[in-house]
């Protein structure tokens, strides 16, 4: 044990002197006192959170990633208008045109050179035919990809326009050239109806582009509606054209998917959205396409629009497709709400994700995403989309979030908008996913982006909240062990576990999970090379071991943890070695070395503190204190690394073998090298630290139990250096300090000692200062001086001028009225009123009465 000293008999009348080896200790021990004895006996360690840099370019894959180049989706990649699809938005027709029987034969016009085609001769007049025609060839040039509505008037006398038979109708789905139209047109359309129906489609495709912007709709909706009953009239001589093709195509504007719009639909189409059309086009100023994009999403938000369920949404998506040519962040970010809200798939689902990865990729962009509703639609993609249909949309969609989640004001909205859950449902989704699916590597991409974006989570606390109660614990464990072979995921799953389990609860949680220890131990075993992986896990391991015997328990019982735990230290025990060897070669000067720790330090600094930890457990630590191999990588720690190295380092190893040497057990590697361990400490001891000096003092407090030890202490005149670190006005050194002091003086032949340097004004001083603050310290001393004054023939002799400040000094500390501070909070007051009671009372009363029997 740490202290020795004089244990009272339970009969007075037969008191017997003789040495303390325990300090006396009540039979139930309560919670503060279980935390106080740490600082007696065995110690649990503190570290620092291993440090991750932040990545100075925002990428889909940081630059340490494992992924070879060729084997991941780009970070960087080129994105127009034409990377979407305009198929998948190309509206349904309604109806079906019969196929051809035969090749229709067209006729050029001997009047038009410039005409395609030919209409029947029994159009009224070559005037009306250019007016055919040319509708003809507007209504082809608008409802291409390149020309959506810049169409105009064109007069009458001006010559006909040559129709591009290449240029695809993108009006409907009937994948016809105009030839074939045409030619069904004459066969199966009677003449008159032909005629009729080419005017009214020209006179409306001509109104559209300015009427309607006037506010003129409902007039002209008056003049359709009326038309279209005078050719339903019997008797008349308009007949509808078997195929409903031309009446979808009105203007350039107008698809075939109007056929089945309400007569609402088609004012608002009109009066509301088609201005805002107009605006897109005509509009080349940024700021006001902007402004235009904004109005048309709360255009579309209001009549409840948005979605699938609007008639023209096809040929509204094309337009904002288009636009995405404009190299214009803000601009890009506004379509991008939009086709988002329009619940686009397959391509350009893919695509409009990869925009708003751009969009997000740049770090200036955060301020105007936080003004924007982007975090929603996203949010929405990764909840309704099908996850293996859309993977990569959804790749480049978690990578636009985890961008988001760097800013730490998108971050906090997106706790508050429930994206913990989320992520967690998505992440249960990617974990049904077996190894052998074919979508299961794939996956691998998005849980990368996943788990990068909870590691930014984890940083709040509502977020920890959220993930407790969420079981995310459970989730992660059974991706970390689906993933084993992908380093990328383990590594941010065990940052996110590193991050979590500085906290209670979750430490508690995880702890909970028994399945966690024989993964991370998996994990050591297959990447022990891998010091970032390496050293989160022997950080999260020194978490959970640092609480309660339970997670020190379940880690010991593990099949080969130490054997894991010392194959480790001994691999970058020796990457250290060769690092040292190698500045010593070069001859570099201290002043040069790096004065943090290098990376297999850092790791030798976590995997120590495991191993102090774990040792505080009776079982685990008897068993450590005989594994020879274990105590001799400690020596070694003390033997080539000095403290002004790296201090964290030695002054771990220097607690670890203090745990150990708290158990007196057969065999005891700790006891066969106790004289060479001392040496080591005496080293400690002389340098510059000052914790350094605390360790090496509390150390040889348990090691002064061994007589050889008190002899080097002796021969060492170490013992004057312990009396004069009394002098230091520091609790905790004093306390060490009386440790050692107490053990020597238990020798008859050092009692004598303790009168050089001065050493019991020093002992009366330090119980003046302390003891009404810290009993145990004041029960230490006591304990010390009743040892120094055993066998002393007078007080006079053994006290001298110290006698009366002593006498007087624990008359005041045993009244309790006067020791015992009750303006203290009411918890302090009873732990101080316990260790009051049971430590120090027993030991001053006796000391005082030696004293005053003494005197008398």
């Amino acid at each position: 044990l740490l202290c020795r000293g004089m244990q009272a008999s339970k009969n007075k009348n037969t008191e017997k002197a003789e040495p303390f080896y325990k300090v006396s200790m009540p039979k139930q021990k309560t919670s503060s006192e279980i935390i106080n004895e740490a600082r007696n006996f065995l110690r649990t360690l503190r570290t620092r959170r291993p440090f991750t840099p932040t990545e100075e370019q925002r990428r889909l894959f940081g630059s340490g990633s494992s992924r070879a180049p060729q084997s991941r989706p780009p970070s960087v990649f080129s994105l127009h208008a034409s990377s979407f699809d305009l198929a998948e938005s190309r509206p349904v027709s309604g109806v079906r045109l019969s196929p051809l029987k035969h090749k229709p034969v067209l006729v050029n016009s001997a009047t038009d050179e410039d005409s395609s085609i030919s209409f029947p001769k029994t159009l009224a007049d070559a005037a009306e035919i250019r007016k055919a025609s040319n509708a003809r060839a507007r209504l082809f040039r608008r409802t291409s990809w390149g020309n959506f509505l810049s169409a105009k008037t064109v007069p009458p006398d001006q010559k006909e326009e040559k129709l591009d038979s290449e240029q695809p109708a993108m009006i409907n789905n009937l994948c016809r050239t105009n030839n074939d139209c045409l030619a069904e047109q004459r066969s199966n359309t009677p003449r008159n109806g032909e005629s009729r129906q080419l005017i009214c489609n020209e006179h409306i495709s001509g109104l559209e582009s300015g009427d309607f912007v006037k506010g003129t709709a409902g007039k002209l909706l008056f003049q359709m509606r009326g038309e279209s009953e005078q050719m339903k009239k019997p008797g008349t001589s308009l007949s509808r054209p078997r195929s409903t093709g031309w009446k979808g195509r009105e203007s350039g504007f107008q698809t075939e998917a109007a056929i089945n719009e309400s007569e609402e639909e088609k004012v608002f189409w009109h009066t509301k959205i088609l201005p805002i059309l107009h605006e897109l086009e005509k509009e080349h100023n940024v700021e006001n396409l902007c402004l235009a994009c904004t109005k048309l999403y709360q255009v579309l938000n209001e009549e409840n629009m948005l979605g699938k369920r609007f008639k023209r949404r096809n040929t509204l998506l094309k337009i904002l497709y288009k636009l995405v040519d404009i190299d214009s962040d803000p601009l890009r970010l506004k379509l991008t709400k939009i086709i988002l809200s329009m619940k686009v798939d397959g391509k350009n689902l893919l695509s409009v994700c990869k925009l708003a990865f751009k969009i997000c990729r740049n770090e200036k962009n955060d301020y105007i995403i936080q003004s924007d509703g982007l975090l929603d639609c996203l949010l929405e993609v990764l909840r309704t989309e099908d996850l293996q249909k859309n993977n990569e949309a959804l790749l480049y969609c978690m990578g636009a979030i985890k961008f988001m989640s760097g800013n730490a004001v998108l971050l906090n909205e997106m706790v508050k908008k429930g994206a913990v859950g989320m992520l967690l449902q998505l992440m249960k989704q990617i974990n049904n996913i077996k190894e052998n699916d074919r979508y299961f590597s794939s996956l691998g991409h998005l849980l990368v982006q996943l788990t990068a974006t909870l590691r930014n989570l984890a940083d709040l606390a509502p977020a920890r909240c959220q993930l407790i109660r969420s079981g995310a614990v459970s989730e992660l464990c059974v991706a970390l062990e689906q993933r084993m072979r992908d380093k990328d995921v383990c590594t941010y799953i065990v940052r996110i576990f590193s991050k979590l389990s500085s906290y209670n609860d979750f430490c508690t949680a995880l702890a909970d999970c028994s399945r966690c220890y024989i993964l991370f131990l998996a994990l050591l075993n297959k990447h022990q090379k891998q010091q970032g992986l390496v050293i989160r896990i022997l950080f999260i391991l020194g978490n959970l071991t640092a609480k309660n015997d339970q997670p020190r328990e379940q880690l010991f019982q593990e099949k080969g943890s130490i054997n894991t735990l010392i194959s480790l230290f001994q691999t970058y025990h020796e990457l250290d070695l060769n690092a040292q060897k190698w500045y010593q070669e070069k001859g570099r000067e201290e002043k040069k070395r790096p004065k943090h720790p290098s990376e297999a330090e850092d790791v030798l600094i976590k995997l120590i503190r495991v191993l102090a930890n774990v040792s505080v457990h009776p079982g685990i630590g008897a068993a450590l204190a005989v594994a020879h191999h274990v105590v001799d990588l400690l020596v070694t720690v003390l033997e080539y690394k000095s403290v002004d190295e790296c201090e964290e380092l030695v002054i771990n190893a220097t607690i670890t073998i203090n745990n150990l040497s708290y158990y007196k057990v057969k065999s005891s590697a700790v006891q066969d090298k106790k004289l060479h361990i001392a040496e080591m400490l005496l080293k400690l001891l002389m340098s510059n630290s000052m914790d350094g000096v605390v360790e090496a003092v509390r150390a040889f407090g348990n090691l002064s139990h061994y007589h050889e030890i008190c002899d080097f202490i002796v021969q060492k005149k170490i013992h004057k250096f312990v009396i004069a670190l009394l002098d230091a006005k520091n609790q905790d050194v004093c306390f060490s300090a009386c440790g050692v002091l107490l053990n020597l003086t238990v020798d008859k032949n050092k009692q004598a000692l303790l009168m050089e340097e001065g050493g019991i004004g020093k002992l009366v001083d330090c119980l003046q200062d302390f003891g009404p603050s810290d009993w145990q310290l004041a029960c230490l001393i006591c304990k010390t001086l009743w040892n120094y004054s055993e066998n002393s023939p007078s007080v006079a002799s053994c006290f001298g001028e110290d006698t009366e400040t002593l006498l007087m000094l624990l008359t005041s500390l045993l009244d309790a009225e006067l020791a015992l501070d009750y303006s203290l909070d009411r918890d302090v007051r009873d732990y101080h009123k316990l260790y009051w009671e049971r430590e120090f009372k027993p030991v001053a009363e006796k000391l005082l009465d030696r004293i005053q029997n003494h005197q008398s």
